[in-house]
């Protein structure tokens, strides 16, 4: 019970997210559905998983077009709870968020925003297009009691597939303007400046000028053929005209064969030990950005040759290099999200869409259309928002448990693995069946006060839960 009353502790911080009571109660009822299912089959598995009489389904799937809760507070309160029940990493006085994108297939042709998509990913079991939904999100890296560093998801926002008037191609807002601005609304809430890592795709003036204004900074990689240019020295004499901003231009690739100004240090990255890298730091100008920006040569003895770079001078480069490193935690926590929650896995179809074309499956222009097709389009967008934030959310308060409440998941987990370690801290899918076993005992054993087993219990049919059935 102890779970269950920790996780609804968390769940209450974001009740103003909701206009009306009944609304939070249902968002509380999505969010453990989202916890304990073992199946990621769209609405239907939440009421298989909380044992819920079928006329709970229209009900949720009216619960995700609702207006009455709004997306943009519930993730700003979420930001907030975040940092209030994690210990986020702290480097150099600034927090550490990660981004990245996600491409998840939807064959639906009556779904709005699903387009041809290219797959950049070298895993070559991955298909190299397909047609969904592409989504860039941020996570917060925290750390645990034990020392254990995981990104905590905060927002995941569809990015691509829908023009909503026409606009020229050279002012259109494209993927990096986009992932900027979902940054800076998020750090915005964020006590404390923030260093935001990502790979490098992101490394564009696009992403770094709207950071730097807002006081933030981007570690990210530098790709192989990168120039830049030492700064123009100062002239003897001052001369007509503009001073020459742009010294000497640098070939990074070619600082590889000046090995006198490397040097050694241990490896900073998570988990190695007795390794040894050599690095290089240099300040110099990038011209898309024009200004100073830190770039470190890294060659590994196993992983080979990297160029990263920072836009935070004052940054130590083998603190760079540990950051950078971090940044495969994103990785781990869509994994979990695409295959313990079921985060992208929603099926809401638009009945009166006109269904895409496969052989023309671009972007879908919108101001053509008349104002109620517009609205039906973002109301269902609306809708595919709302169901990954709360995955979000559930998956955040998943790693809440498993952080500080990790003997009582795996006192509770009364199963077996061969990979199991209870010294350390549980994966997702370790809580969810912990959390899965243990509602029973909430639904029979917390206060009769308690609002979420008052409403779930209008709703449960005992007969499907072997445990309830004697209760019934």
């Amino acid at each position: 019970m102890t779970l269950w009353t920790e996780w609804f502790k968390c769940v209450l911080e974001l009740r103003s997210a909701c206009s009306r009571q009944r609304t939070f109660l249902w968002m509380a009822v999505v969010l453990a559905g989202f916890s304990i299912r073992s199946e990621c089959a769209g609405v239907t598995s939440f009421v298989r998983a909380l044992w819920l009489r079928e006329h709970a389904y229209e009900r949720l799937l009216y619960f995700f077009h609702t207006p009455a809760l709004a997306i943009e507070k519930l993730t700003n309160l979420w930001v907030a709870l975040a940092q209030k029940i994690f210990n986020p990493l702290i480097e150099n006085g600034r927090l550490v968020l990660v981004a990245d994108g996600l491409k998840t297939a939807k064959e639906g042709r009556k779904m709005p925003a699903v387009k041809k998509l290219h797959q950049e990913s070298g895993d070559n079991s991955k298909p190299a297009y397909i047609f969904g939904h592409s989504f860039q999100a941020l996570a917060l890296l925290v750390r645990g009691r034990l020392g254990h560093i995981v990104a905590v998801p905060l927002s995941s926002r569809i990015h691509e597939g829908i023009q909503r008037a026409p606009v020229a191609k050279s002012s259109r807002r494209t993927l990096l303007n986009k992932l900027a601005s979902l940054f800076i609304g998020i750090a915005e809430q964020l006590p404390q400046p923030a260093y935001l890592l990502a790979d490098a795709f992101y490394a564009s003036r696009k992403v770094i000028l709207p950071l730097i204004e807002k006081g933030q900074h981007l570690v990210t990689r530098a790709k192989s053929n990168s120039v830049a240019f030492r700064p123009a020295p100062s002239p003897r004499r001052k001369k007509r005209g503009r001073p020459r901003l742009y010294g000497d231009k640098v070939r990074l690739r070619d600082l590889w064969a000046q090995k006198k100004h490397f040097k050694s240090a241990q490896s900073p990255v998570y988990g190695e030990r007795n390794v040894m890298i050599r690095y290089r730091s240099i300040d110099l100008l990038w011209r898309p950005v024009g200004r100073l920006v830190r770039f470190v040569l890294v060659d590994h003895p196993t992983r080979g040759r990297m160029i990263l770079f920072s836009t935070d001078i004052s940054l130590c480069p083998v603190r760079i290099v540990a950051l950078y490193g971090y940044r495969f935690k994103i990785e781990a926590s869509f994994k979990q999200a695409v295959h313990t929650l079921g985060s992208y896995a929603y099926h809401f179809w638009m009945m009166n869409m006109t269904p895409i074309s496969r052989r023309r499956s671009g972007d879908q222009y919108l101001h053509r259309c008349s104002d109620n097709y517009r609205h039906l389009v973002f109301r269902k967008i609306d809708a595919y928002h709302r169901f990954v934030q709360l995955a979000c959310i559930a998956q955040g308060l998943q790693l809440y448990l498993s952080l500080n409440f990790r003997s009582s998941v795996w006192t509770h987990f009364r199963s077996w693995m061969r990979t199991m370690k209870p010294s350390e801290p549980p994966s997702e899918a370790v809580v969810s069946q912990a959390l899965r076993q243990s509602l029973p005992h909430f639904l029979l054993v917390a206060p009769v006060k308690n609002i979420l087993k008052k409403f779930l219990w209008q709703y449960i049919d005992p007969d499907r839960c072997a445990d309830l059935r004697a209760t019934g």
